[in-house]
């Protein structure tokens, strides 16, 4: 017995190895590829799909039968009902199936069996109404008028809150002419409603949902179906008043939300559904605000929202009530970044009050309140004082204005923007004493400030003030640090050059010569001169710009000997005042003579140097450098005294031999 079992074993291991050996797919080695470029040729995927398209066989159909004998029928039958009936068994069968079936059963006249399974489908999900509709117009199809009746008394018996089942069956007994029966199926569903309302069900039912809120809190599903409950029941106030309940309690509910809105598409009108969007975005808003509450942005956009509902609606106080939250949340640091967003609620919320809620005395207080806030020692914000300021004049209250502006000056850390719209009003207002007091304190305050000194200027000369504007410009140019010279040296000349003042222009340009050479200085001093060309009479004329091309020549050769002696190594600038220079004499015409300068010219040469990086990596990089001509007379001399020595060389050579 034990060597049978044995040989059993191994027969069955046998088998088995063998059937898995039969029954495994083998899959072809895979191919490992070796050139990986791209094709010349490339496929797109819309090739792919027409090939493949093209390639597709053409659909099995099943053979058409003739079923010629008896036999035949019944065994095609059979297979058919067997395949339906192996359907209807699978786990949850679709309501399709059942209609399938029923309308195959009708198709082949056997209508007893077509009602068998229209009741077998009701057995399977009977609250599914469209079932009960698709047997009621089966029977109606086939002329069983009676027992069509019969499916429609028994499915508003089942269903009486579905009225597609009413309204077909009335319609059917108006089509049959059956007025009394139609008037009397309408009289049931009366009934049934006034039953449903006033039956007691429905007090039970909204107990039952009023507990489960109580209870259950913030459940969207249950929201949504005590909505629902209320809106079936007509009551469309009630309904109205749990969606915005749920709403309040769920907060983002997508669903009860898309619920609400088809609600009030249905039973509200327009104002209704607007309502209903912005009570959804008033919710999202609060979401972020409530998440992040330094998030400003959202504070803005939430305003904003405040604002144009109000201009509809008329309610101020819920804006203000917005503004007042946002407000509260001051920066937690005091650096001037983190404050340039936050800044603007208190401007944006001091406009609102005074534009569209038309309150001055909230508007001023607002400005008052912002003001305090600001930490002014670390760092001013010099629009809301300026903003402030403009409130008051507008308000025709100068007064409040002037020392809203002067608290500015005392207290901002940056002063030049008050500094500046003060200046404007005073000069609006025809203050010509109180612009002197304000340059003067702005002076005072920035001396090295040139375009002050320029304005100031300009102010008294606006005022035919010659003698003031000038003691002006003398004062800025003896100040020891100016932060843009050249401003106010430009502006001192051209005012000097304005007044006719050539001799007092010239000096300028003489003490603006011992503060600094450059060569755009030499330059403009020689136009200068070159513009003083008077040609009223003709030989007066001719005198007169033969002495300027005379100045303007002594003005260039100044300065080429400067850059020559002084500072040669600036050659690119001698170059360039050489170049203005010849430009000059061309522009004289017959007086000119380019000669002067053409014999001073040097020749441009392009060069490499060599830089070293950080890494240690030498760069080489070009440069143009410039070779004058006396330059070029001392390497010629350096090259004949090297050829006069290596001569002396040859000729010691040849006597010693």
């Amino acid at each position: 017995m034990i060597k049978t079992s044995k040989k059993n074993k191994e027969k069955q291991n046998t088998m088995a190895s063998f059937a898995k050996d039969i029954t495994q797919v083998k899959l072809p080695r895979p191919t490992r590829v070796k050139n990986k470029t791209p094709a010349p040729l490339q496929i797109t995927a819309e090739q792919l799909l027409r090939e493949a398209r093209e390639r597709q066989e053409s659909q099995i159909l099943p053979p058409h039968q003739n079923i010629t004998d008896p036999t035949e029928l019944s065994d095609y039958r059979l297979r058919l009902r067997k395949d339906f009936e192996d359907r209807i068994r699978r786990p949850g069968p679709s309501t399709q199936v059942w209609l399938n079936y029923a309308r195959w059963e009708e198709s082949q006249k056997d209508y007893a069996r077509a009602r068998s399974v229209w009741e077998r489908a009701l057995q399977a999900d009977y609250r599914n109404h469209a079932v009960w509709v698709k047997y009621a117009e089966f029977e109606m199809r086939n002329m069983f008028v009676n027992s069509a009746r019969n499916v429609w008394d028994r499915a508003v018996t089942v269903l009486p809150r579905v009225d597609q089942l009413w309204y077909k069956y009335i319609h059917m007994e108006e089509m049959l002419g059956n007025i009394s029966g139609a008037r009397e199926v309408f009289e049931r569903n009366r009934t049934c409603e006034r039953y449903l309302r006033e039956g007691g069900e429905v007090a039970r039912a909204r107990d039952v949902y009023e507990r489960a809120v109580k209870n259950l809190g913030d459940d969207e599903e249950l929201f949504v179906a005590f909505a629902e409950f209320e809106e079936r029941c007509k009551e469309v106030e009630r309904a109205r008043v749990i969606y915005k309940f749920g709403l309040d309690r769920v907060g983002r509910g997508e669903e009860l939300y898309k619920k609400f809105v088809a609600f009030e598409k249905q039973h509200g009108d327009k104002e209704r559904i607007d309502d209903v969007i912005v009570g959804r975005r008033r919710v999202e808003y609060e979401e972020q605000v409530r998440k992040s509450p330094l998030n400003y942005d959202a504070w803005f956009d939430y305003v904003r929202l405040e604002e144009e509902e109000a201009s509809s609606v008329g309610d101020k106080e819920r804006v203000r009530e917005v503004y007042e939250r946002a407000v509260g949340n001051v920066p937690p640091a005091n650096e001037k970044r983190y404050w340039r967003r936050y800044i603007y609620l208190w401007i944006n919320y001091a406009l609102f009050e005074e534009i569209e809620a038309e309150d001055v005395d909230r508007a001023r207080q607002v400005y008052r309140e912002c003001l305090k806030l600001v930490p002014h020692a670390s760092f001013s914000f010099a629009k809301i004082w300026l903003l402030a300021a403009q409130f008051e004049i507008r308000q025709l209250n100068l007064t409040a204005a002037r020392k809203i502006l002067g608290n500015g000056i005392g207290k901002a850390t940056n002063k030049d923007k008050i500094f500046k719209k003060y200046i404007e009003i005073e000069l609006e207002l025809g203050e010509i004493d109180r612009c002197r007091r304000l340059y003067e304190k702005y002076l005072e305050w920035s001396p090295d400030n040139c375009y002050v000194w320029c304005k100031y200027a300009e102010f008294e000369i606006s005022l035919e003030e010659t003698e003031r504007a000038r003691g002006i410009f003398e004062l800025a140019v003896s100040q020891t640090t100016l932060d843009l010279p050249e401003v106010l040296w430009k502006g001192y000349i051209d005012f000097e050059m304005s007044q006719g003042e050539v001799e007092r222009t010239r000096a300028l340009y003489e003490r603006l010569l011992e503060r600094t050479k450059h060569y755009k200085v030499w330059v403009s001093f020689a136009k200068f001169e070159a513009g003083e060309q008077d040609e009223d009479e003709e030989e007066d004329g001719i005198e007169r710009k033969q002495e300027c091309i005379r100045r303007t020549r002594a003005v260039f050769d100044r300065a080429y000997v400067y850059y020559k002696e002084v500072i040669p190594e600036m050659k690119e600038e001698r170059s360039t005042l050489l170049e203005e220079w010849l430009n000059m004499e061309m522009s004289f015409g017959m007086l000119g003579d380019v000669s002067i300068v053409k014999s001073k010219l040097p020749k441009k040469l392009k060069k490499r140097k060599a830089i070293t990086g950080e890494d240690g990596s030498v760069e080489y990089v070009e440069y143009t450098d410039y070779l004058f001509p006396e330059e070029l007379e001392a390497s010629n001399l350096k090259i004949l005294e090297a050829a006069i020595r290596w001569k002396k060389q040859k000729v010691g050579a040849f006597c010693n031999v």
